[in-house]
């Protein structure tokens, strides 16, 4: 399971604004990219939820889709500001990992790792999430 697919269950809410990628829960589609465009994909908010628009789009026959359709893909700096005050630092491990040094309220200080700095961030995220929700 991707770490976007962990953070969705772990409660993670996502708010589309422009410049967000995210994927549709479909099997057809499960691994394109779209991204959040005034030009291409608009969100559009309704009282029974938030659909995602696509514009012009004519490659195929897909105008919308539910916002709960789709898998927000947390870009790099999204993850580090929803760490807030409990993130420290991002480095990098003589093995080469990327880590990255939370303080979780309550605990010390906890170093997540992971090849790639975003999937790092997502690491420390879902345990932020697991001592909010708790």
């Amino acid at each position: 399971m991707s770490a976007a697919e962990r953070l969705s269950r772990a409660g993670l809410v996502w708010h589309p604004t422009a410049g967000d990628r995210f994927t549709i829960r479909s099997a057809e589609l499960m691994g394109q990219v779209f991204t959040i465009s005034d030009m291409v994909v608009e969100p559009h908010e309704y009282p029974s939820g938030t659909v995602l628009g696509f514009n012009g789009t004519t490659e195929w026959a897909l105008d919308s889709v539910q916002q709960d359709d789709a898998l927000w893909l947390p870009r790099e700096d999204q993850l580090r500001d929803l760490l807030g005050g409990s993130f420290r630092s991002l480095a990098r491990s003589t093995t080469g990992r990327f880590e990255v040094l939370v303080e979780v309220p309550g605990r010390p200080e906890q170093v997540f790792g992971s090849d790639n700095p975003a999937d790092a961030y997502a690491e420390a995220l879902l345990a932020l999430l697991a001592v909010v929700t708790g």
